[in-house]
């Protein structure tokens, strides 16, 4: 990510990849991703899924900003730095279906 405007997300930062696969390992030069950020005050809003450093491989507690949805080129990412658990995986899944309006 850029140098950030207003409130979007900017600068290297954990992204939790939310494509599916099949696309991952397609020909498509992106990925669709949500943002991750320290800022913990970011827990209490709507959808958002907090998660412990003790719990993932970040360096601190983190929250995922599921209305900070990013597609990115393959070329931004620089390493995996682990898998999310399926309960919070689940969380996310709540939180971006609350945020598109999808069911």
């Amino acid at each position: 990510m850029g140098i950030p405007f207003g409130s979007e997300p900017g600068f290297k930062r954990p992204v939790l990849i939310i494509q599916d696969d099949s696309f991952n390992q397609s020909n498509i030069n992106t990925i669709v991703s949500i943002a991750i950020t320290s800022n913990l005050n970011l827990s209490e809003a709507p959808g958002n899924v907090f998660i412990s450093k003790k719990d993932s491989s970040l360096s601190k507690d983190s929250v995922i900003n599921v209305s900070q949805i990013v597609t990115l080129d393959k070329e931004r990412f620089l390493n995996k730095a682990g898998k999310l658990k399926s309960n919070k995986l689940g969380e996310v899944e709540i939180g971006l279906k609350l945020v598109t309006g999808l069911d």
